[in-house]
């Protein structure tokens, strides 16, 4: 069992209310082989929601409370991508899950690369922090 983004499973669980389904995920999913979950909605985030981007370093930093989590209107999210990355963490913990495929440069699921002012920067996105943290192998999807 693994992991998955839910938007990577054709989910209209993002920030503008779409998917990105990827057949890989797909496939996985259908086999009954992996867990679709959004952490930004399961932290409480509405869909649609403003895009966010993590300011003052990457995810984490903001799971160490030196850096937020602001949307595009200023607003601080953190609380809701702490939130929602720590109830995935859980279900991964609860499933047995060892590895995670996530949506590459999103703040929450990015990993290794991450947009800040729309560019893309080294970092991890928050709920990658906290799965890697955890010995939880994570991979990325476009």
């Amino acid at each position: 069992m693994v992991i998955v983004s839910a938007c990577l499973a054709g989910l209209s669980c993002r920030y503008d209310g779409k998917s990105c389904p990827d057949e890989e995920v797909l496939s996985i999913v259908q086999a009954h082989q992996a867990l679709p979950l959004c952490p930004e909605q399961l932290g409480g985030l509405p869909t649609p929601r403003e895009p966010a981007e993590i300011q003052g370093g990457d995810g984490t930093e903001v799971l160490r409370g030196r850096a937020k989590v602001l949307d595009s209107q200023g607003k601080d999210v953190t609380s809701y991508f702490v939130k929602g990355a720590h109830e995935v963490l859980r279900l991964a913990q609860l499933a047995g899950v060892k590895e995670a495929i996530l949506k590459a440069e999103s703040p929450s699921c990015g990993c290794g690369r991450i947009v800040l002012r729309g560019r893309l920067v080294a970092g991890d996105g928050v709920l990658a922090s906290l799965l890697k943290e955890n010995g939880i192998s994570v991979v990325t999807r476009p």
